[in-house]
């Protein structure tokens, strides 16, 4: 499949490439969204206007909104022209628009908004903060009174499914439109026409507030296996549902987002990058990342007469530094996986510092005498396999403690948690794990 995939990508991207724009477009109307937006993304930024311009408003739009975050697909619709963004923008249902609308400029989003016949549900969604419920929450839904009988509920039920694009709850509201339940397909369908909804529904209905985090939203619908969850206010009154498809969708955002910053890389930098922008973009962390190689340089230098006397310290000094590196990598990742997943359990967050500290000992313990013992074993005396054990064996721990305090410490800050980069532990652990192994040397053996 991923083969044929790719062939068809390829012959399409060809019939661009041969100016056979036409042949194209016909082709393109009898594929998935999803397939164009590849096509779109091997192609050039001019060469997406002029498809976009050319595509089935429908497919078109549909098409930018399948294509990934940092493929800046809002740039597109930017620079189509007012009058031909704005039929695109009215293909999608108002919680895709927001999501594309909501990357763009102030200036330029209220140029689209005030041209659409009925900006209102968009203008609402936008109010929100684009990662929360409300702002992912689509106003499309299907309702009920729970004092209608299931024959008249049965009516209502076909002429709303008729304008959205997925039927797959009818929620249950009162006079005042606030959530009172559930009604599944099949309890609307197996009731008697002359039973009252309230008397067939489900009561015990799973909901967020609009200002609740999307981490939140995606763990509800995870927990609770729906497909949506309803989003209602402090009165109780159903405002919108949020869809499993939209929460996965930032999730992936967000991870990728999380996968950039453990690299050093700036998160804006988008598939399209020139050499130039990704050069602006990754060297300043560069040299933050040279900033604290000096800093382990100057420890080295600290301490070089301690190494122009015992040479063979220079051997175990990668070896100490690079383990305590992968200890302190994999208490970061810990920590921050905690972080994303369980933010609500902060509290327990020392508990999970400490955990790592007892595990970053022991294994600290474990590698150590295996380094001491080779050490012995190559020839050096027992006094100099001695420091190296220690210093292994500090270092692992210290290592442990620092991947996971670090993300903890950021997140108390107000900062993302996922900034704290293995580079930058790496860093810190090659310094303690050189001053360790040095500084035990000066003192024992010189």
């Amino acid at each position: 499949m991923k083969t044929a995939l790719t062939d068809q990508t390829g012959e399409l991207v060809a019939l661009v490439r041969e100016g056979r724009v036409a042949a194209f477009v016909d082709r393109a109307a009898q594929l998935p969204a999803a397939d164009v937006a590849d096509v779109l993304l091997e192609l050039g930024v001019v060469e997406r206007q002029v498809l976009v311009m050319q595509l089935p408003p429908r497919l078109a739009a549909h098409a930018l909104l399948e294509m990934p975050r940092d493929a800046r697909a809002e740039r597109i619709l930017a620079e189509l022209g007012a009058e031909r963004a704005v039929r695109l923008v009215a293909e999608l249902e108002d919680d895709d628009a927001a999501a594309l609308l909501g990357r763009l400029s102030p200036d330029e989003r209220r140029a689209l908004l005030d041209r659409l016949a009925d900006p209102a549900a968009l203008n609402e969604l936008l109010a929100h903060g684009a990662r929360s419920a409300g702002g992912l929450m689509t106003s499309r839904l299907v309702t009920v009174s729970e004092l209608d009988p299931i024959g008249l509920a049965v009516e209502a039920v076909r002429r709303q499914a008729a304008m959205i694009g997925d039927l797959t709850e009818i929620f249950v509201v009162d006079a005042e439109r606030r959530l009172r339940g559930v009604l599944s397909l099949q309890q609307l369908l197996r009731a008697s026409p002359a039973q009252l909804v309230r008397d067939v529904m489900s009561r015990t209905t799973v909901h967020v507030g609009p200002d609740e985090d999307h981490q939140l939203v995606a763990r509800v619908i995870a927990r609770y296996n729906l497909s949506s969850v309803p989003v209602v206010d402090r009165a109780g009154r159903l405002l919108g549902r949020v869809t499993g498809d939209d929460v996965r969708d930032v999730t992936v955002d967000e991870a990728t987002d999380d996968l950039l910053r453990f690299g050093g890389v700036l998160v804006g930098e988008g598939v399209d990058a020139t050499w130039s922008s990704a050069v602006r973009s990754r060297l300043p962390w560069l040299y933050t990342n040279l900033l604290l190689a000096f800093g382990a340089a100057a420890v080295v230098y600290f301490f070089k007469g301690s190494v122009l006397r015992i040479v063979t310290l220079a051997v175990w000094m990668p070896v100490i530094a690079g383990v305590g590196g992968n200890a302190g990598t994999q208490a970061l990742a810990t920590s921050v996986r905690r972080l994303i997943l369980h933010p609500e359990r902060s509290a327990r967050l020392w508990g999970l510092i400490a955990r790592e500290a007892a595990t970053g000992a022991v294994n600290g313990i474990g590698i150590g005498a295996v380094v001491g013992g080779v050490a012995v074993l190559l020839g050096e005396t027992w006094k100099l396999g001695l420091v190296v054990s220690v210093a292994m064996a500090a270092n692992v721990a210290l290592a442990a403690i620092v991947g996971a305090a670090l993300p903890v410490v950021l997140r108390r800050l107000g900062r993302d948690p996922a900034l704290a980069s293995p580079v930058v532990v790496t860093a810190l652990t090659d310094a303690t794990g050189f001053a360790l192994l040095l500084g035990l040397a000066s003192a024992i053996l010189l």
